[in-house]
């Protein structure tokens, strides 16, 4: 594996290099024009067999830069994670830790220089430390299960974990004593008095995660009984299934937890309200709610330098799951909060405190970017500090930030930023060098009067090693959500550049409901489901084959998955002459049977104006069930059989009603695969009957 030689001798010497010498992300995506030569094109093979950069964590002293390097192994079906780390002063290229030879992940810097991380080396997952850079590490937590996220305090003297526990357990011992005993039951049967049944992809064993401290030694070992802090909170933390350690954290002087989590009670799956309790290391078990007043969703609790101050993101509306999450400050002494940035109309993905504790730098979704912010904590102002692409990670430095950042054309790599606003971010790795000598797809954003005659946002892609004067066939993407965006990012499942490697010309639209082009905007597709979108796809249909004369827009295939697949089976019966052919992944064919069957009731409950009781005519307007007289284009129906969010049923009406109209059609079902396709092989298989169908269907 080869990396990009250190050319600097340190961060701050990064804002001498001219915008000419810095790769990837430009400001602004570059017209779409030819390629001067053909090269070999990118293809999902290489997308599926990419390597994976993630979780970039720099050390106290801005000297070095963790991370973790998932590789795929296409042939054997399985995918192996190792920690890299890189020196950020120019010393060498990145070297893989070996620690990493007996499994390593989630490595964390304590303040004192030494490398946390997670590993089940010894049998399950616990928490180990390195205090020679990652060359030999020695086991901290000796818990009897595995720990799910860990936050070391300031000091190094006590350590916080999630374990997976039953919430009536007297301690943990019984708690684990049960579960052998569940484990050893002769009987398979499952018993519920409330739900969650099940969640995303996993059934309710009953288990929740609860927060549990133990002090460490001077030897570095986790010693004493775990002390329970969340003992007699009915909920989790981190929330399941996709929390981690950003739900809870260590007050600076290391006497109490702050954690976001919901009770669960008998209304957990359709409750958003996600409040901040504290709880004092000396006092487990009496937790103090410090959101009480807000209803609905708060999260993402980070401490100011000094301690005095705790930021946080809040929703105001209860039930909404895709609210602007707004700036809150929190004093610590008085308990009093503000709103800061609250005229920014953009949703905050994340927050990270500048060292002074003057600013917080924010992560937003901004028309088809994910860009990095700095809100002035005093009088909240707003200032754009990167431009195209889409920036998943930010970790701080002395002179500016590492951040790892990807675009439609690049998977995730580490980028160095200095403080200054306008200077653009500097590549300082390269785990993926076989991509760079493949032809791409050159893209192009583009705007449209769309639903209300309001601004519409979309991209056009042109098929790798584009020839002028050609008409190409078009994959035209729907994203899901609907509160999302298919804008200048990378994917692993829906990566638009696989198309135009493939030799299709690609089009997607954000259309109203998609996020970072104001709240008001996202919004608008909540019990509208089937109307404004829709005009808005068709509208910016209509004006990418017109502006762009290389897309055939008589020789096009359309492909959604989720939301997006909800609306091939709206398109299939109220546009029904649009396209050659459609693709629908895991999409709803019954508006109203969903609102019974899947399993976070807040979202369907949202969508369609209460529940399916109170208002059956919201669940039955834009019902693609009531359509199906008019389906006539041929489609390929695809499910994973453990996608609980859009059960396996809706995949099978659809297909069951296309081939009872006699309907060319096709269903794809994984019995291992969630409402994702994640498995290498599965990924493979997903691609090859996805682009078979766009072989068979279109022309070129």
């Amino acid at each position: 594996m080869r990396h990009l030689p250190s050319l600097l001798t340190g961060l701050s010497a990064l804002a001498l290099m001219s915008a000419a010498a810095l790769p990837a992300l430009a400001e602004a995506p570059a017209p779409i024009s030819a390629q001067s030569a053909a090269t070999s094109a990118f293809t999902y093979t290489d997308m599926i067999s990419a390597n994976r950069l993630g979780d970039p964590q720099v050390s106290p002293d801005s000297q070095w830069v963790v991370y973790t390097l998932t590789q795929t192994d296409v042939a054997n079906n399985r995918r192996t994670s190792a920690l890299y780390i890189q020196s950020l002063k120019g010393e060498g290229e990145a070297r893989k830790l070996a620690i990493s030879d007996g499994g390593a992940n989630t490595a964390r810097w304590g303040q004192d220089g030494k490398l946390y991380f997670l590993s089940g080396r010894s049998g399950s997952s616990q928490v180990w430390v390195s205090t020679d850079q990652g060359a030999t590490a020695t086991q901290v937590t000796d818990l009897p299960t595995d720990v799910n996220a860990y936050r070391v305090n300031a000091a190094g003297d006590a350590v916080a974990v999630s374990l997976a526990v039953y919430p009536d357990a007297e301690d943990l011992t019984a708690s684990v004593a049960r579960a052998k005993t569940q484990a050893e039951a002769k009987t398979t049967a499952q018993v519920y008095d409330r739900m969650f049944v099940r969640h995303w992809d996993t059934w309710n064993d009953h288990t929740q995660n609860h927060l549990f401290v133990q002090a460490i030694d001077a030897e570095g070992k986790a010693s004493g009984e775990p002390v329970w802090m969340t003992r007699g909170f009915d909920g989790d933390t981190p929330s399941q299934p996709f929390g981690d350690e950003s739900e809870f954290t260590f007050a600076p002087d290391g006497q109490s937890l702050v954690f976001s989590a919901r009770k669960a009670g008998n209304s957990e799956p359709w409750s958003t309200n996600f409040d901040l309790y504290q709880v004092s290391v000396s006092a487990p078990g009496q937790l103090t709610n410090l959101t009480e007043a807000n209803q609905a969703w708060d999260t993402g609790p980070v401490f100011s330098p000094d301690g005095r101050t705790l930021a946080y993101r809040a929703m105001e509306r209860p039930g909404f799951e895709a609210d602007k999450y707004s700036i809150i400050l929190r004093d610590v002494a008085t308990g009093s909060t503000r709103q800061i940035a609250a005229n920014w109309d953009r949703s905050a993905d994340s927050l990270t405190w500048s060292r002074d504790g003057n600013s917080l730098f924010v992560t937003a979704s901004d028309v088809g970017n994910t860009r990095l912010f700095q809100v002035d904590a005093r009088n909240g102002s707003v200032i754009p500090l990167t431009g195209a692409g889409h920036v998943g990670a930010v970790q701080l430095t002395d002179s500016g930030f590492i951040l790892g950042m990807d675009s439609l054309t690049r998977p995730t790599e580490l980028y160095a930023k200095t403080f200054r606003g306008r200077e653009m971010p500097m590549r300082i790795t390269n785990v993926n060098p076989q991509l760079d000598d493949l032809a791409f797809g050159e893209f192009e954003q583009f705007s449209f009067p769309g639903w209300n005659d309001e601004t519409v946002h979309g991209y056009v892609i042109k098929p790798a090693n584009y020839v002028e004067g050609q008409k190409y066939p078009v994959a035209f993407l729907i994203h899901g959500g609907p509160q999302g965006s298919f804008g200048n990012g990378w994917s692993y499942r829906w990566n638009p550049q696989t198309y135009a490697g493939a030799g299709y010309a690609v089009v997607m639209i954000d259309f109203h409901g998609s996020v970072g082009y104001g709240q008001a905007f996202t919004d608008s597709i909540s019990q509208h489901w089937g109307d404004r979108p829709l005009e808005d796809l068709q509208k910016g249909w209509a004006f990418a084959q017109q502006k762009y004369d290389f897309l055939d827009g008589n020789n096009a295939c359309a492909l959604g998955a989720s939301y997006g697949g909800y609306m091939i089976n709206w398109i299939a019966g109220n546009w029904s002459d649009a396209f050659t052919c459609l693709v629908n992944h895991d999409g709803v064919f019954d508006t109203f049977g969903m609102g019974y069957s899947t399993e976070e009731l807040w979202f369907t409950e949202w969508e369609y104006g209460g529940t399916p009781w109170e208002n059956p005519e919201g669940y039955q307007k834009f019902n693609p069930a009531n359509h199906v007289q008019n389906w006539k284009m041929p489609m390929l129906v695809i499910q994973g059989d453990l996608d609980f969010r859009i059960p396996t049923a809706q995949s099978l009406s659809t297909f069951t009603a296309l081939q009872r109209r006699g309907i060319e059609s096709r269903l794809v079902f994984f019995p291992d695969e969630n409402h994702w396709v994640l498995k290498p092989a599965n990924s493979q298989k997903w691609h090859d009957e996805v682009f078979g169908w766009l072989d068979q269907h279109l022309s070129k």
